[in-house]
């Protein structure tokens, strides 16, 4: 037979406003097992004991007498709490083990409970399905995406979870809205102080910034290793969208040079200082401007002032010199003044950017270019066209139909039609919400797109 003891917490549905943890107490009686010390080994080991020991979660199962608390005796917890509820056979054991039974109160209070089980016990039955325990968490902040209907609950929402998690010291939901200019959301106080510069760590970088004034998403994690998996090391990568470096600092950590952009002041103030912090200053030079007009130079800047060889990936000074003599004994590493990877992730908006693509290695546009100093011909320099990794959302949620969708919003930007020498390649990230999709589109840039001669007079289409 199997025996349970109900330790749900109190019902509490009448709380809305604010948390009262003193209303959480439940007094269990049990019988108890009163024995001498030296005989407790065998009695909890015996098979006729078996599923009549307590086994409830931080209740420890043998505990002090409280009646004789400086005797030789102790109490075993057991899972009953009548005595006729023990089978004979355990009944006559325990006589033989000269136990007594006794009746001891288990308190559990507020400590006692998980945020769910916490939870359970305020919110409307109508709403425990969905109860909203899960977050998403940077450093010493966690951040929640409250449906309407818990709104009305969202303070203490708020104040079970930081209770309930020792690592967090601030506690906030994700609105709806966004800053229009530089996407990131804008978000509430739940519980806890009102800090949001967080320290966090993704792939062995250490990534510092103000949670309430870019954007980060914890779970684009494995897309941002997936990309940099794709780049090798002596590449160079442009980031068009950069914010505070998810995508830069490991590419620069694996050896590549990046070119890292992003328009907003406060994630170029925090990208700049993640490149120092990480240590790979040399491999990412970081800028602030729109990304139509990072797209349209990065090339020919790249070509006027390359970036530093590749030798090897973050290493001390000393392996490196060691790593440099051995791989050229006589000379440097040939600069870097390529860009292989462009990089785009900026889903909402970014195959509206991909019109900035067109003519960025024509001549055209090199003599437009502040660095059209540089006598080096693209043509011969990007004998191999970068790729581009574009995200993007769809309301299609079929593959067939998302893809189509994409690539003809992509070739409208681009001016001409990907084909099969474009290598494009496309890749679901992850579902945002009901019909609505995350992909990243990558496709080698069209030579005709790149190289398109555009008159003087005609600008760019926005």
């Amino acid at each position: 037979m199997l025996l349970t003891i109900d330790t749900s917490p109190p019902a509490a549905r009448w709380m809305k406003d604010s948390l009262d943890r003193s209303a959480f107490h439940r007094t269990i009686p049990v019988v108890a097992a009163r024995l001498s010390a030296v005989k407790m080994g065998s009695v909890l080991k015996a098979e006729v004991m078996r599923g009549l020991i307590i086994n409830l979660p931080k209740v420890r199962t043998v505990v002090t007498d409280p009646e004789y608390p400086d005797s030789e005796t102790k109490l075993i917890l057991l899972r009953v709490q009548h005595e006729v509820d023990l089978t004979a056979a355990s009944r006559s054991y325990l006589e033989s083990q000269n136990a007594s039974l006794t009746t001891y109160n288990i308190e559990l209070d507020y400590n006692y409970w998980t945020a769910d089980e916490i939870l359970h016990a305020i919110l409307p039955e109508e709403l425990l399905d969905g109860s909203p325990t899960g977050f998403s968490m940077m450093g010493h902040l966690a951040h929640l995406n409250l449906n309407d209907e818990y709104l009305p609950y969202k303070h203490i929402i708020g104040q079970v979870i930081l209770d309930k998690n020792k690592r967090l010291r601030t506690v906030v939901n994700k609105l709806d809205s966004i800053d229009t200019q530089f996407r990131f959301f804008k978000m509430e106080l739940l519980a806890g102080e009102p800090n949001y510069v967080v320290e966090h760590s993704e792939s062995d970088c250490r990534f510092k910034f103000d949670f309430s004034r870019v954007y980060w998403n914890s779970r684009l994690q494995t897309e941002h290793a997936r990309l940099v998996n794709m780049f090798q090391p002596d590449e160079v990568v442009a980031d068009v969208f950069a914010g505070v470096g998810p995508f830069a600092l490991p590419a620069a950590k694996k050896g590549c040079a990046v070119l890292a952009n992003d328009l907003n002041p406060e994630s170029y103030k925090y990208l700049a200082m993640n490149v120092k912090n990480n240590k790979v200053s040399d491999r990412v030079r970081a800028s602030c401007e729109d990304g139509r007009e990072f797209i349209r130079h990065a090339a020919t800047r790249l070509a006027a002032d390359p970036m530093p060889g590749f030798l090897g990936p973050s290493l001390s000074q000393s392996q490196r010199r060691v790593l440099s003599q051995q791989q050229y004994p006589t000379s440097q590493p040939p600069p870097r003044q390529r860009i292989a990877h462009f990089v785009m992730n900026l889903p909402d908006s970014a195959i509206t950017f991909l019109d900035a693509f067109r003519g960025i290695l024509a001549s055209s546009s090199s003599s437009s270019s502040p660095s059209s100093k540089s006598a080096i011909d693209l043509a011969v320099l990007y004998d191999v066209m970068p790729m581009v990794h574009c995200h993007c959302f769809t309301r299609e949620s079929e593959r067939e139909a998302a893809e189509r969708d994409i690539l003809h919003r992509v070739e409208q930007r681009l001016g001409c039609v990907l084909s099969a020498e474009n290598e494009v390649g496309l890749h679901l990230v992850r579902s945002v919400a009901p019909n609505k999709e995350m992909y990243c589109i990558s496709f080698r840039l069209p030579h005709a797109t790149a190289f398109e001669e555009l008159p003087p007079s005609e600008p760019i289409p926005q």
